[in-house]
């Protein structure tokens, strides 16, 4: 007798990551988030589990939350709040912390190939490499944590008996638009060297393919990084964007995924507090990813000390 399979389909849920924690968005609206398949594709979805239904513009695959203006402010406040703890903490723990994610990440691979083949469209041979290049990535920066002061700061050299020692400190909190067609090897390009400098930040995913972002909320809440370093929302990218630029206490913005005119409104906007702006251009993720990225968000401090003498013969050292 063959097997009945009459279960019903269990859907997934995405939520905002913010603080921590899992909210919805305060307005309660969603939004479909859909991709485009063969029509094979859609029908052999329909027959699996429900999902795939074709509704014209794109084969259904979720609904992602929405967020306001409010998603936005709530998780400026998450980032501010976790700053002073991740900017202090050592390098070397940053690192850990970092190499850790990587970790999970390796371990839901599978979840991660299959959501970026839905959102790009990607077969899964394309979609694994595209994955795997993430994690990669995640652990490259996950080891430059505790070697960015040394290849950053140094000693410089003054006319006086002083110590002058420049070394960079994280710059704040950091709104980043994520790339709208790259959701998850785009997405952790401009993600990690934000956090491995010792900033927060505050994440808006691709508009059109949100969900690995989203997903990856989960990988971090369930990792050690602290509650607030990183906040993820989803949603219309210049709905969000704007109140961040204006945002007082955001200190840096990242326009990778915004268009030209988007990204000139931000901008202006960015310059009623004189944010750090890293303007938009094209991310070559096949690239060696540099470190221009980390050191877009850091400050370099500079601190004079005097040297003193050692004995009547007046050397300093």
């Amino acid at each position: 007798m063959s097997e009945r399979n009459d279960r019903l389909s269990v859907f997934k849920t995405y939520k905002l990551y913010v603080g921590g924690k899992f909210p919805r968005s305060e307005s309660g609206r969603v939004y479909e988030v859909t991709t485009k398949t063969s029509a094979a594709g859609a029908a052999d979805k329909d027959k699996s589990n429900g999902k795939g239904k074709d509704h014209g513009k794109g084969v259904w695959l979720a609904n992602a939350p929405l967020s306001s203006r409010k998603d936005a402010r709530d998780a400026v406040v998450a980032a501010r709040k976790a700053f002073g703890g991740w900017s202090g903490a050592t390098a070397y723990n940053r690192g850990q912390i970092l190499y850790r994610i990587a970790e999970m990440l390796e371990g839901r691979r599978e979840q991660f190939v299959r959501e970026v083949a839905d959102a790009e469209g990607l077969s899964k041979s394309k979609a694994a490499a595209q994955v795997d290049a993430a994690i990669d990535r995640w652990v490259w920066y996950a080891g430059w944590t505790d070697k960015l002061a040394q290849v950053l700061g140094g000693a410089n050299p003054v006319a006086g008996p002083y110590f002058n020692l420049s070394t960079p400190e994280p710059t704040g909190v950091v709104a980043v638009l994520a790339p709208q067609e790259s959701s998850f090897l785009g997405l952790v390009s401009v993600v990690a060297p934000v956090i491995a400098a010792g900033n927060t930040t505050v994440v808006i995913a691709s508009e059109r393919a949100p969900l690995p972002a989203l997903s990856l909320g989960e990988v971090l809440a369930t990792s050690d990084l602290p509650g607030g370093v990183v906040n993820i929302l989803s949603g219309r990218t210049g709905e969000i964007a704007a109140p961040l630029a204006a945002h007082l206490d955001v200190n840096g913005i990242d326009l990778t995924g915004a268009d030209a005119v988007l990204a000139k409104e931000l901008e202006i906007a960015a310059a009623e507090n004189l944010k750090r702006v890293l303007r938009p251009a094209p991310l070559d993720l096949a690239a060696d990813p540099g470190t221009h990225r980390m050191t877009a968000f850091l400050e370099t401090k500079t601190v004079w000390h005097p040297t003193g003498a050692l004995g009547t013969s007046g050397a300093s050292y």
